[in-house]
């Protein structure tokens, strides 16, 4: 019996009789004999993996890309999405970005939820395998991008390119123009030389003359024709939609689709106040962009403001960029636009 301590445990002393005493005790229980440092391991990885199973942490901030010039620094500038947001408790971390490529390599790192970026720059983030989703669209702006050339300069047409350095961000949107205007004109992409550059870096490269054209966009676009008295030698009329994209990290707009409407919303007001108020807006963006009232309300006056759905018909224009793209092996792979959309089939 239990209660009689053997000749034995009495040799061994306490230490022994209090092993024996548990095992009628936890260990007795018949469940408890399944515990192996395996199991621990397991069930610390369960615990620390709740939000997997269901157990949802409360947002507390949304990080979002943005770029120089475009909705979101109206939005930023007005504070109106920040301060709807901090109603609910969450906060904004606004991140500036030299261009969409850059601005996507950040969701693809996990770094932001929510971004801009013109057209071409999604199509490479999805070869890239870059978990984003097309969540809206402005409207079609094919003069916010050109070639443009020096006043000087003896490229008196697309033709005159070929064997010519020609500037432009690799990925951003203007790739695309280059490849149509160059198409327009009979030439190949291999009749150029491209120099990829950042905004910054190509202005200074092309106001040194040591790039012969310099494809880019607005604000940047603008502020160069006035700034250098540069040449267009061909905008995006005829040749290129040119649309703004709103994107976001899949995951993050599965988790919380509310933030897509508070988004189109701020998108929404912001637009309607700078499309009446073009000199206010410019006035408020001025100090924040770096450029000049004047030119940046004549930059305000002419973007296509406003949220759109992402159309099937959009997403036939992106699948276009992403077709011409994999033809000429800009991209590794064909792509499936539709893949990087969460309700359009």
């Amino acid at each position: 019996m239990r209660n009689r301590i053997s000749d034995q445990e009495k040799k061994l002393g306490p230490s022994i009789r209090s092993r024996n005493d548990r095992k009628s005790g936890l260990d007795a229980l018949p469940w408890t004999r399944c515990w192996n440092p395996v199991l621990v391991v397991v069930l610390a990885v369960l615990l620390l993996c709740g939000r997997s199973f269901g157990v949802e942490e409360t947002l507390k901030v949304i990080r979002i890309g943005y770029q120089k010039y475009g909705s979101f620094n109206v939005v930023k500038a007005r504070h109106s999405l920040d301060d709807q947001l901090a109603k609910r408790g969450i906060k904004i971390d606004w991140v500036l970005f030299p261009a969409g490529p850059q601005l996507l390599e950040a969701m693809n790192t996990g770094a932001i939820d929510l971004g801009h970026t013109g057209e071409a720059p999604p199509i490479f983030a999805q070869a890239a395998n870059n978990p984003f989703v097309y969540i809206g669209n402005q409207r079609p702006d094919p003069a916010g991008e050109a070639i443009l050339v020096a006043d000087n300069s003896p490229i008196k047409s697309l033709a005159d390119l070929k064997g010519k350095k020609v500037g432009l961000n690799k990925g951003s949107n203007v790739h695309y123009l280059l490849l149509r205007a160059l198409e327009s004109a009979g030439l190949k992409y291999s009749d150029i030389y491209p120099v990829y550059l950042p905004p910054a870096d190509g202005r200074a490269a092309f106001d040194s003359s040591k790039i012969d054209a310099w494809v880019i966009w607005d604000p940047f676009l603008t502020v160069a024709r006035v700034a250098t008295k540069a040449r267009t030698l061909v905008d995006g009329t005829g040749l290129v939609a040119n649309r703004e994209f709103f994107l976001a990290n899949r995951n993050f707009v599965q988790a919380h689709p509310e933030i897509v409407d508070d988004l189109t919303k701020a998108v929404d007001q912001a637009s309607s106040w700078a499309k009446q108020q073009p000199r206010a807006a410019a006035q408020l963006l001025s100090p924040e962009v770096g450029i000049d009232v004047d030119t940046l309300q004549q930059i305000t006056e002419r973007l296509p403001w406003g949220f759109q759905p992402v159309t099937p018909a959009v997403i036939d224009d992106q699948q276009k960029i992403a077709d011409a793209f994999f033809i000429l092996k800009l991209v590794p792979k064909e792509l499936d636009v539709r893949e990087a959309t969460l309700t359009v089939k």
